[in-house]
């Protein structure tokens, strides 16, 4: 029930920030469908939050409510130089951000942090870059990126509204144009790609969407009701995006590798143990999708699998097929 409540108060905000000149209680009510007694104590519980929101005119269906027409002027002087010069550098994170549904909120809101610098401390914070620089996960060309800016618009009003949505789909699995009917759940931005988390009702389970993968979208007016939950770590199973059930995967990593792959986390279920003669043994409990497989193959002949066995002769043939000439 709280998810609602943030949809509707989110809603309500919205709708009070663009009635310039202010929106009544009654209006608020109608457009939301809920009683009176709840927008007002919607509308206390987001002015308790900090919004600026307050009411002009009598007591009465006349009086209407406003938003501050600059309701986070009060925030630059809470901001250290600390605070500046991260949301500065993070600019390169933002331009990585293909297809993500409020990319151009956060690059104006950067520009206006940047346009109320002086120039020296400005001078000072483009040198930076010199210091720290960020390179960006692998992201879509140009124009999937110009593409997927709307869809994923659309998209981020369909899952606040839950809308069901009808698109056009191309299906790596079948290697074809497929039509899903969807119920959107989460937008997730994940390894450089934006994701579509939706439950689909012709196959009674949830799947992953890459937006970029989306030919058509159509937004209904007709709405959905909450009834599953999704985990808070969408992807937790997974080396990767994919959501499946965890296996017991066993390898070991030729001594060569074996510091390289002991200094990181690779997935939080991650168990190491170090062999006598050098090599690593690793055993994770992740799902074994295509992620896995890739990960693994990365590491070239440095990995051997131990189990499952089905893994171990999936890993087998890929090299086979690898080798020049191999068809």
């Amino acid at each position: 029930m709280r998810n609602a409540e943030v949809i509707r108060q989110w809603k309500i905000l919205r709708a009070v920030e663009a009635a310039r000149a202010g929106i009544t209680i009654h209006q608020l009510a109608r457009d939301t469908g809920v009683t009176t007694r709840t927008i007002r104590r919607d509308l206390q519980a987001l002015q308790e939050a900090g919004f600026a929101i307050f009411d002009e005119g009598e007591e009465n269906e006349t009086k209407k409510w406003k938003l501050d027409t600059q309701p986070f002027r009060t925030v630059q002087e809470g901001l250290s130089v600390s605070d500046v010069a991260a949301l500065y550098l993070s600019r390169s994170i933002v331009e990585a951000l293909s297809g993500w549904p409020l990319v151009d909120e956060l690059g104006k809101a950067l520009a206006k942090i940047e346009r109320s610098l002086n120039p020296r401390i400005l001078e000072f914070l483009s040198t930076l870059p010199q210091v720290v620089t960020a390179k960006a996960a692998p992201k879509a060309g140009l124009a999937s990126a110009s593409a997927m800016a709307p869809i994923a618009r659309k998209l981020f009003d369909a899952v606040r509204d839950r809308r069901i949505v009808t698109m056009g789909y191309f299906s790596l699995r079948s290697n074809r144009a497929k039509t899903y009917s969807v119920e959107p759940y989460r937008i997730a931005l994940a390894l450089g790609g934006v994701y579509l988390i939706a439950y689909v009702p012709d196959y009674g389970e949830f799947r992953t969407f890459s937006l970029d993968r989306i030919q058509k979208l159509s937004i209904s007016d007709d709405t959905f009701r909450k009834t599953r939950e999704l985990p808070a770590d969408l992807f937790g199973s997974s080396m990767g995006v994919f959501s499946g059930e965890p296996e017991t995967i066993v390898i070991e990593f030729a001594a060569t590798l074996a510091p390289y792959a002991k200094a990181r986390v690779w997935h939080p279920s991650q168990k190491i143990e170090s062999l006598a003669d050098g090599r690593l043994k690793m055993t994770l409990s992740v799902s074994n999708d295509w992620a896995l497989r890739s990960w693994i193959l990365g590491f070239g002949a440095g990995v051997k699998v131990v189990a499952p066995k089905k893994l171990a002769e999936e890993i087998r043939s890929q090299h086979e097929k690898a080798l020049l000439g191999s068809s």
